[in-house]
């Protein structure tokens, strides 16, 4: 008499490649979302962003310009509309792609506003964005009351986050430890006093203003936590000596 044909162990649902690539698939999920609430402000300021930046690429290039104006925080826009235009400023990209704007709110803004939490990241955001756009504006003023610039330029355009943003890079300056804070803090000083120097715009004396105001922003850092040392990770990185047995 022969022999039963072998039994196949029963089929479990749930365990094949399918399975596990949609496990792979909720847990990478889950890791992004819980990286984006960490920093509820900055994402929802980057979907605002990808949001404009997609109206203003369907606008006809023709009338672009006059609607970017509008919302410019211009010293014409600020004698008239001060706060309407402070607030729109901000949501708004007059150069350089959103994907870029992107990058550098990973890696500033992100962890700013884990660091600071996200209220006074915004008031260091509101700090940096309006005294460097008044201060900067005033310089312009300046110039045009003794003839360095023609009175055309109280209408000239002037959106965007680079106020913001800079004045988020030196404020993080306070999250980095000694002695690896002066380089960080030599780095973005030289990258916008530079450019000061060399392309002595009102945007350039703002970026740098900005810059200053974010340092000045020193007093909501306070009971934020110990600041961050590269140093246990770059030991990390050297190469274990073998024993002296080997």
């Amino acid at each position: 008499m022969s022999a039963p044909p072998a039994q196949q162990p029963p089929h479990q649902p749930g365990k094949g490649p399918q399975h596990r690539s949609q496990s792979r698939l909720r847990r990478a999920g889950g890791a992004v979302a819980h990286y984006v609430r960490r920093a509820p402000g900055t994402y929802v300021w980057l979907a605002a962003l990808l949001l404009t930046t997609v109206v203003i690429n369907h606008i006809n290039p023709e009338f672009q310009d006059q609607f970017l104006r509008q919302r410019s925080t211009n010293l014409h826009q600020l004698a008239t509309r001060p706060v309407r235009v402070l607030f729109a400023s901000a949501f708004w990209l007059d150069g350089g792609g959103w994907l870029g704007y992107f990058v550098l709110y990973n890696l500033f803004q992100v962890p700013a506003e884990r660091w600071l939490g996200t209220r006074r990241w915004l008031g260091v955001l509101v700090v940096s964005h309006v005294g460097a756009t008044y201060l900067s504006e005033g310089a312009l003023y300046w110039a045009i009351r003794h003839g360095h610039a023609p009175l055309s330029a109280v209408n000239t355009l002037d959106v965007g986050v680079s106020y913001a943003l800079a004045g988020v890079q030196a404020v993080l300056a306070y999250r980095i430890a000694y002695p690896w804070r002066l380089p960080y803090l030599a780095v973005v000083l030289l990258w916008y006093g530079l450019a000061l120097v060399h392309g002595r715009t009102f945007t350039d004396v703002g970026h740098l203003t900005a810059a200053l105001l974010g340092l000045a922003c020193h007093p909501l850092t306070r009971g934020r936590g110990e600041p961050w040392s590269p140093t246990p990770w770059l030991r990390s990185l050297r190469p274990r000596r073998r024993s002296a047995d080997h």
